[in-house]
């Protein structure tokens, strides 16, 4: 049928050959792969399922935080009467033994206590660069002091109960005091503190304020007689954004500096006391 101006209209078209495809086939076939399932679609579900994967690591990934320090008070005499009576007897200049001790069954990241009884002893180096030796030739420093060394495991009890277990441990070692000291961190997420050996799981707490609160306390104790000299105790914290908590090597790195910053303020702190120790027991020796 032709229209005055000589174009072809209402042509029928013609149709296509044996084996012919259209360019809607020819994209449908680029688009499928051997199993039948378009190629867009087969990414799509992949990507899927990996950021479910991922969502499903980072949900059961956890991070245990470490038991609590050891209660110094709850291992001392009870008896009032004959704590009156217990009198220094330490000379001076003295030799003093260290060791830390933590809650039973004690264990972090970097260290696993030492011991089956009412507390456990840590003899490792736990705490990096808090118990290195720059710290400890600050206490060997101070005057009057003959010298320090820490108790290892090779002394002491498998089953340790109370200070006088420690008191002989230090005996052996011919030292006239032993500074015991022990570290309780507490981590906080919005101001809640979690307790010792809690779940804290991984990358799942946006936009909350967290941070790690430690606190290094000690007693200074005669080995001879079990008289407290004193005590002294620092605390300090590391302060984050639980947003960055989601691997369990940075969340244990803030405990680390957290009780690394804790140890070193009470060392600041130690020093004090043992002045005042110096004036009170050894007035009459020389320095």
């Amino acid at each position: 049928m032709r229209q005055d101006n000589g174009i072809e209209t209402g042509k029928p078209a013609r149709p296509p050959g044996p084996g012919a495809r259209t360019d809607r086939n020819r994209k449908r076939a680029h688009a499928l792969r051997a199993d039948g399932i378009p190629a867009a679609v087969k990414w799509i579900g992949l990507g899927a399922i990996a950021a479910v994967w991922t969502v499903a690591i980072q949900g059961c990934a956890t991070y245990t935080t470490p038991a609590a320090g050891a209660n110094l008070k709850a291992l001392a005499d009870e008896d009032i009467g004959a704590l009156m009576e217990v009198e220094p007897a330490s000379p001076f200049p003295a030799r003093i033994a260290v060791v830390r001790i933590q809650a039973p069954g004690y264990a972090s990241r970097t260290n696993i206590g030492y011991g089956a009884g009412r507390y456990s002893v840590v003899t490792a180096r736990d705490i990096r660069d808090i118990e290195d030796e720059d710290l400890f030739a600050r206490i060997s420093a101070l005057p009057m002091v003959a010298g320090i060394a820490p108790l290892s495991r090779i002394i002491l009890p498998r089953n340790p109960e109370s200070i006088k277990d420690l008191r002989i441990s230090a005996a052996r070692l011919r030292t006239d005091l032993v500074l015991i000291y022990s570290v309780d961190t507490v981590f906080h997420i919005e101001g809640t503190p979690l307790g010792p050996l809690s779940l804290i799981t991984l990358g799942l707490l946006p936009d909350k304020k967290a941070f790690v609160s430690s606190t290094t306390s000690g007693a200074m104790v005669d080995v001879r007689t079990g008289f407290v000299y004193g005590v002294s105790e620092a605390t300090e914290r590391e302060e984050q954004l639980a947003t960055i908590w989601n691997t369990q090597d940075i969340i244990d790195g803030a405990r680390l500096k957290s009780e690394t910053a804790s140890f070193r303020s009470f060392v600041g702190e130690f020093g004090k006391l043992w002045k005042n120790i110096l004036a009170q027991y050894a007035s009459g020796e020389t320095s």
